[in-house]
């Protein structure tokens, strides 16, 4: 697994969201870089992470990092979000704290959880993904956007630095919307003992911020905020991001 490490000052692990790599951090990356020593992940599939044909696991990707990082705080967007819960339940020493961008416990919605995507989107991606593969992506990019004050500079931005590292592997993409479709994580917040911040967009048509205002207040320690943003508010907003990764940082202490 591809990981970079750059900047100075306690360690900070960042991991991307579906379909993309650690260079969408850009933005963010440029802030955090003066305050923390970063550590850039390529999830198995994306990016410059070279076996393209291994499967994408919650488990064994938060195992895996962890081996490869030392304690740190861990940052997640999205799809990495998940990667970052499942790391504080196995890991727990090894992860100081979470910042959770634009991510949901459950993904999909159900009888008791209407804060979510429809099941058949997920499905229709898969689908799409084997007929259409680049018009599939681009289509996940706008509903990214979709929703954000500033929605076509951040499609642009996806756009432009989506295959900056490649494509990124059809068998990964696959397993990324199975997590997302089946995953539910709802059962773990209450005992998740690290400290943990919950960064919402309010215009995000994918994550309702309702959805992270709840388990934020599910989790013991566990806090939230809300930016006017949609679902990548690390581009849109890297500076307000940044402070609050700052001062939780502070907060959560070494």
């Amino acid at each position: 697994m591809h990981i970079e490490t750059l900047g100075q000052g306690p360690d900070l692990v960042m991991i991307h969201g579906w379909a993309m790599h650690a260079g969408i951090f850009a933005p963010l990356t440029r802030e955090l870089a003066q305050h923390f020593r970063l550590h850039l992940v390529d999830l198995p599939g994306h990016g410059l992470s070279a076996q393209r044909d291994e499967r994408l696991d919650l488990a064994a990707c938060a195992e895996r990092i962890a081996a490869q990082t030392p304690r740190a705080l861990w940052l997640g967007w999205s799809l990495g979000g998940l990667v970052c819960i499942e790391a504080a339940r196995q890991q727990r020493p090894l992860v100081r704290g979470l910042v959770l961008i634009a991510t949901s416990p459950r993904f999909v919605v159900g009888d008791d959880w209407p804060q979510g995507v429809a099941a058949d989107t997920f499905r229709q991606f898969g689908d799409g993904l084997r007929s259409d593969y680049h018009r599939t992506i681009e289509r996940f990019l706008a509903l990214e956007a979709h929703g954000s004050e500033r929605a076509q500079s951040e499609l642009r931005e996806l756009r432009a630095h989506v295959f900056d590292r490649g494509e990124p592997a059809l068998r990964a993409l696959c397993d990324g919307l199975e997590i997302l479709d089946r995953a539910d994580l709802r059962g773990l917040l209450p005992q998740l003992s690290t400290p943990s911040l919950w960064i919402a967009g309010r215009r995000d048509r994918l994550i309702p911020p309702g959805a992270m205002q709840w388990a934020a207040q599910q989790s013991p320690h566990g806090r939230w905020l809300e930016l006017p943003a949609g679902h990548a508010p690390f581009i849109g907003h890297a500076h307000s991001v940044a402070e609050a990764v700052v001062a939780f940082a502070a907060e959560v202490g070494p």
